[in-house]
C-alpha cells in the first residue's frame, strides 16, 4: 500500500473505524486514496473495544438509538448499509461471533480481527496508508484540499474528516475535528463527554462506601430508561445501566433509579404476611447486595435494622420504603469526564452536512463522517 504520488482523488484523515470504513470502500471504487493517521497504527480505539473482544454492532440498530440535535438524520445513513450488510462482511472473512445482552454482538475471538479485516479491505482498494504523522496544515484552494503531514504533503478534490471526538485522550483523541471543521466555518454542537461514569458529591457520598458493589437497576433520566447492571465506585456509579443513561443527562439534571426492578407490587406487605418474625434487611438482602441494603436503609433513616421485625412495621411503613426504592432521586454533581468516556456527543453539526452523502453544504468536496459527527 505505498505511492509516492502526492496527488489523490480523496484524503481521509483518521484511520480508526469510520476512516478505515471509507477508505476501502473509496479504493474499491476505484478511487485513489491517501489515509492519514498521527497514531502509529490503525484503529486503536477498536482494538480496546467490547473488552478486546469488539462490539462491532448491534442486531437491533435504528436511527432510534442514535443520539443527536436532529433525531432523524441517521435514517438514510442506516437505510442504505445496516447492521446486517456489516455482518455479512464479518462473515465473508469467517470470524466467528456471538450475541450478548440487548442485540450487542462481539467477535468470538479478537478485536485485532475487526482491524485486520479492514485493512485487508483497504489492501483490495490499494489505500495508501500514512501513520506516525503529525498533520501540520489543511488548505483548500481551486476546488482542491492540500495537506501537511509530517514532512509530506498530498493534495485531493475530496477531504473526509473522520478523526473522531474527543473521548479517551490517552488514546490520542483531541479536537482536531472540530477546530477544522471552525476553519471551514461548520458550526459544532458543544462536545461532552458520554458513556461516562458519574460522579457523586455531598450527601450522595454514602456511596463511596459501597464501592465494587453491582446491582441490576432500572436508571431513568427524562424520558430515557436503561434496564442493566449498576456498579458503584469510589468516585461514584459507573456499569452498563448508568454508562448508557449518562449520554442523555445533562448538568443538573435528575437521575432516577428503581433497585427493585423486578419486585412489584406490595412486595414487602406481602413478606410481612408470609414472614412476619423476618427483619426487614433480611428480606431486602433477597433482592439486593446486603452492603447496598445497609446503606439505603441508612439514607432512609431507618434504625435498628438488623432486629426490625417485619411485623413490628405498620404496612404504609412497608409502602414507603418500597416506594423509595423503586424511586430513588440523585443528582450526579458531574462525570469522569473526556478520560473516563468510551464515546463523545455533540460534533460537527449535522444541519452543515448532507445526510446521503456526508459532504458538507458550504464547502463542496469536504465530507465529516463518524465520532466527529453530531451524531452519537
Amino acid at each position: 500500500m505505498t505511492d509516492n504520488s502526492k496527488q489523490y482523488d480523496a484524503i481521509i484523515l483518521g484511520a480508526g473505524g469510520a476512516g478505515l470504513m471509507c477508505a476501502s470502500v473509496a479504493g474499491q471504487r476505484g478511487q485513489r486514496v491517501l489515509l492519514i493517521d498521527h497514531a502509529d497504527e490503525v484503529g486503536k480505539k477498536i482494538l480496546i473495544s467490547g473488552g478486546g473482544r469488539c462490539n462491532f454492532t448491534n442486531a437491533g440498530t435504528s436511527a432510534a438509538n442514535f443520539i443527536s440535535a436532529n433525531p432523524h438524520f441517521a435514517k438514510s445513513a442506516l437505510g442504505r448499509y445496516s447492521a446486517q450488510d456489516f455482518i455479512d462482511l464479518v462473515e465473508r472473512y469467517e470470524i466467528e461471533w456471538h450475541e450478548k445482552t440487548l442485540g450487542q454482538l462481539f467477535c468470538d475471538g479478537s478485536a485485532k480481527q475487526i482491524v485486520e479485516m479492514l485493512l485487508e479491505e483497504c489492501k483490495k482498494g490499494d489505500v495508501t496508508i500514512s501513520l506516525g504523522n503529525r498533520i501540520e496544515n489543511v488548505s483548500h484552494s481551486d476546488g482542491n484540499f492540500t495537506i501537511e503531514h509530517g514532512t509530506h504533503q498530498a493534495s485531493a478534490s475530496s477531504l473526509v474528516i473522520a478523526t473522531g471526538g474527543a473521548s479517551i485522550p490517552k488514546m490520542g483523541a483531541t479536537d482536531f475535528a472540530y477546530d477544522l471543521a471552525r476553519q471551514f466555518g461548520l458550526k459544532v454542537v458543544e462536545p461532552r463527554p458520554a458513556l461516562v461514569p458519574f460522579t457523586l458529591g455531598g450527601d450522595e457520598a454514602l456511596f463511596k462506601d459501597l464501592s465494587g458493589i453491582s446491582s441490576e437497576i432500572i436508571v431513568s433520566c427524562e424520558k430515557r430508561s436503561f434496564r442493566e447492571a449498576a456498579l458503584f465506585t469510589r468516585k461514584g456509579l459507573s456499569g452498563p445501566a448508568i454508562l448508557q443513561i449518562s449520554s442523555y443527562w445533562n448538568n443538573g439534571e435528575t437521575i432516577t433509579i428503581d433497585f427493585l426492578p423486578d419486585r412489584t407490587g406490595d412486595w414487602l406487605v406481602a413478606n410481612k404476611k408470609r414472614k412476619p418474625k423476618s427483619n426487614l434487611r433480611t428480606i431486602l438482602s433477597t433482592a439486593l447486595p446486603e452492603r447496598l441494603v445497609d446503606a439505603l436503609l441508612e439514607r432512609m433513616g431507618i434504625d435498628g435494622t438488623i432486629g426490625a421485625r417485619m411485623a413490628d412495621m405498620t404496612d404504609k411503613q412497608l409502602k414507603d420504603i418500597e416506594q423509595q426504592l423503586h424511586d430513588w432521586k440523585f443528582k450526579p454533581n458531574g462525570t469522569e469526564g473526556f478520560a473516563k468516556a468510551e464515546v463523545t456527543v455533540g460534533g460537527i453539526s449535522t444541519s452543515e452536512l448532507s445526510s446521503k452523502t456526508m459532504e458538507t453544504k458550504k464547502v463542496p468536496g469536504l465530507y465529516v463522517i463518524g465520532e466527529a459527527v453530531d451524531v452519537t
